[in-house]
């Protein structure tokens, strides 16, 4: 529940304190008042964020982060370190350990609730994006992931700073620190950042590049640009520039960096963030590989019937809008079955990917081609009459019979010929090309009888 907050704090008034400033913005919370308990109602209850105090009676703060970490039942739970602790010790071992900020007491109440807000919507985004990922697939992200002392697989990183001279130091100060590729460049370069895998995946910004308030929009525009959209953002900010800080992680901030920070500190806080984007990115294809496989034939790589029906609607309504005519052809192999039951399904499988190969080279860009059934092929053609939709329906027939076929474990090569039911529409089929389908198949079943290796021109729509 992104709502449930659980506070871990050794003393009662401290809770209650944090209690009643999460009351006010409409939080639940639970309550520990050591690390076990802690661990166990983090288990149990599955809180959206978890605010830890370092200093406890039975376990510290850095072990409890820890052990959150190592359990994958709370490992991804944002946790945001609450403390008298101030030193800069302290910050970095709470970041090692997997924490993701640290804000030390009294706590400036806007400012928690601007962090939490942060990291609830990032939990929120790849909570998500992996509910979309179907289990079996998402396996591989229940593996334990790179140490968080570590600085992960190596990444690029922007620096957008006032100056050269000040992004120079930044670069000096950080690659002592992060294994990583950093170029310096301007607002204007940043906003024209390479797309696809050479674009920077983080940004460090001035929150004031060339005017107060200039690297916030240039910020903006980032998020807005889809080869940047997905990158981390840090943003550099003064000192006592509390409200812009607010402002930058309500506007979608990863970060906040002070002007002086501490380099090390600094190297913990970017690597945390270039770890979340990987993982992002990582849900992020998986869910594309997902999409892709639900309109693929997994065997064939050509589209399925899922895919088909839709996009022959399409060529439906095109045809409606244009006045062109365009044709639907039924592909049916002839005595497949035989294949299968002679040589074994492994050598059935070889030839319907030959076949699809074939078909594809032979059709253009602008057809589609799809795996409707076991060996069932659907072709819709835009833009043709029914002299060139039987010269093309005679081509495919003609690639498939041409030669024969090669069969896995050297067993030698079958010959396959190939039925073809065409009809030409106009667009005026009501079901936007179902009707279309049937007609196709009438002729289909119409060339089978008649002697299969034949393309049967059917009756178009009425």
């Amino acid at each position: 529940m992104a709502g449930k907050v659980l506070i871990v704090d050794d003393v009662s008034t401290n809770r209650l304190v944090l209690k009643a400033k999460l009351s006010r913005s409409c939080y639940e919370t639970l309550q520990a008042g050591d690390g076990t308990t802690a661990l166990a109602l983090a288990r149990a209850e599955q809180p959206g964020l978890i605010l830890l105090d370092m200093m406890l009676p039975d376990l510290d703060g850095v072990a409890v982060c820890r052990r959150l970490r190592a359990d994958p039942a709370t490992r991804d739970i944002p946790v945001i370190v609450v403390t008298a602790l101030d030193d800069a010790e302290s910050r970095r071992r709470a970041l090692r350990a997997g924490a993701d900020d640290f804000l030390t007491k009294p706590v400036d109440e806007l400012m928690l609730l601007a962090r939490m807000r942060n990291l609830l919507r990032a939990r929120q985004t790849e909570s998500e994006l992996g509910q979309r990922i179907p289990a079996d697939t998402a396996g591989g992200f229940a593996e334990p992931e790179a140490a968080f002392e570590g600085a992960g697989p190596r990444g690029r990183i922007a620096l957008v700073a006032r100056d050269r001279a000040a992004g120079v130091a930044w670069r000096a100060a950080l690659a002592r620190h992060l294994q990583h590729d950093f170029e310096i460049c301007s607002p204007s370069e940043a906003l024209n950042a390479r797309d696809g895998a050479d674009a920077p995946q983080l940004f460090v910004i001035d929150a004031d590049i060339d005017r107060p308030g200039g690297g916030l929009q240039l910020m903006s525009e980032l998020r807005a640009r889809a080869g940047t959209r997905h990158a981390a953002l840090c943003i550099v900010l003064d000192p006592g520039a509390r409200d812009t800080g607010i402002t930058a992680l309500d506007q979608g901030a990863s970060e906040l960096l002070p002007r002086d920070f501490e380099p090390r500190e600094a190297a913990l806080r970017i690597a945390t963030q270039l770890r979340r984007k990987l993982r992002a990115d990582r849900l992020r294809e998986a869910l594309r590989d997902e999409l892709r496989f639900a309109v693929t034939d997994p065997l064939t790589g050509l589209h399925n019937r899922r895919h088909a029906i839709p996009q022959l609607a399409r060529i439906a309504q095109q045809a409606r809008r244009t006045g062109q005519r365009y044709a639907i052809m039924l592909l049916d192999l002839d005595r497949f079955k035989e294949v299968n039951d002679r040589w074994g399904h492994g050598a059935g499988d070889a030839v319907l990917m030959e076949v699809a190969a074939r078909l594809r080279d032979a059709m253009r860009p602008s057809d589609m081609l799809a795996r409707i059934g076991g060996e069932e092929f659907l072709v819709a053609m835009p833009g043709v009459d029914l002299g060139a939709a039987r010269l093309a329906a005679e081509r495919l027939r003609q690639v498939v019979e041409a030669r024969p076929f090669a069969l896995p474990a050297d067993a030698g090569s079958v010959c396959v010929t190939l039925s073809v039911g065409l009809v030409v529409e106009d667009g005026s089929d009501a079901q936007d090309g179902i009707g279309g389908i049937d007609r196709a198949d009438r002729a289909l079943r119409a060339a089978k009888s008649e002697g299969r290796n034949q393309v049967t021109v059917g009756l178009c729509a009425a």
